[in-house]
């Protein structure tokens, strides 16, 4: 099979894609969120511009940002297991939803604000290949407030085929899809939104524009790598010297230690030796007494 050099889940290929396709996706939000496609009216992307200068930023994301009838909406595209992304995408909600409070704003005004997270690994103990969170009291389960809600879709967890009716697995399909085969899948099955968002991928990927930009934030993510590995080895050195150097050290004191106690024992040799001379010296004596005694 011919595997794809880039897929859906490339970041910049789905920056582009969409940021180029809005009506797709409108379409594939709509479906994301539960809601009738017919029903948004306004939908806005906010973050638009792919800046060639900040692809080698070590945090520059490529998330989409949008404001759909007034709720605020982050699409995040998650490929490896870092194992935070839990913590990770509720910062990112967090920010958003802070980022909207101006300075003279009321909070009651902050405006209701969705992360959605498509990720290409498991991450809840759960079937279930869609999870919603809110903020949920503990046993009575009220919610706290509408205003935050992180939606995770899991790619492992979908089921192998698809129906041409369920529209969000077809849209899920395509984020899972690793060779042409797959997509050609998804197209064969006539849905006309499926083939006109495969028709858009083949034009974003096949693009110099997207080629160019895809360069620089390999580039980019290349050099933050090896930046890294060079850190590591550096402090992995440091950290070897350092040991080495109390090792050094810890023997010096072990050897002065072991010279005391070599002087110490060389001079209680010499005590014994002159003990054992003075008692051969009272022996002499004593014999020479009983000696005499019996001369006498």
């Amino acid at each position: 099979m011919a595997k794809l050099a880039y897929t859906f889940k490339t970041d910049i290929l789905f920056k582009m894609l969409f940021v180029k396709y809005p009506e797709l996706l409108k379409r594939l939000v709509a479906e994301l969120l539960s809601i009738e496609h017919e029903s948004i009216e306004e939908f806005l992307i906010t973050n638009p511009e792919i800046v060639p200068d900040n692809l080698g930023d070590k945090f520059c994301r490529l998330d989409i940002n949008m404001l759909v009838d007034g709720q605020k909406v982050d699409l995040e595209i998650q490929v490896n297991d870092e194992k935070n992304y839990p913590e990770r995408s509720l910062y990112y909600w967090a920010r958003e939803f802070s980022s909207a409070l101006s300075e003279k704003g009321k909070y009651i005004d902050l405006p209701r604000t969705i992360i959605i997270s498509i990720i290409a690994f498991e991450l809840f103990d759960c079937n279930d290949y869609h999870s919603e969170f809110r903020a949920l009291e503990v046993t009575r389960h009220t919610q706290l407030t509408d205003k935050m809600s992180l939606h995770y879709y899991e790619l492992p967890k979908l089921p192998d085929s698809v129906s041409a009716n369920n529209i969000r697995e077809l849209w899920l399909k395509l984020f899972e899809a690793e060779t042409e085969e797959d997509l050609e899948k998804i197209e064969a099955l006539g849905v006309p939104i499926m083939t006109e968002a495969v028709q858009a991928y083949h034009h974003v990927a096949t693009s110099s524009e997207f080629r160019e930009r895809e360069r620089l934030w390999s580039k980019a993510r290349h050099d933050e790598a090896q930046a890294l590995y060079n850190a590591k080895n550096q402090g992995a050195e440091e950290e070897r010297e350092k040991w080495e150097g109390i090792v050094a050290e810890q023997g010096a004191a072990l050897a002065e230690q072991g010279a005391a106690l070599a002087n110490k024992d060389a001079t209680i040799a010499e005590k014994d030796t002159a003990l054992a001379d003075k008692d051969a010296m009272i022996a002499k004596l004593e014999a020479m007494l009983r000696t005499q005694n019996k001369e006498n």
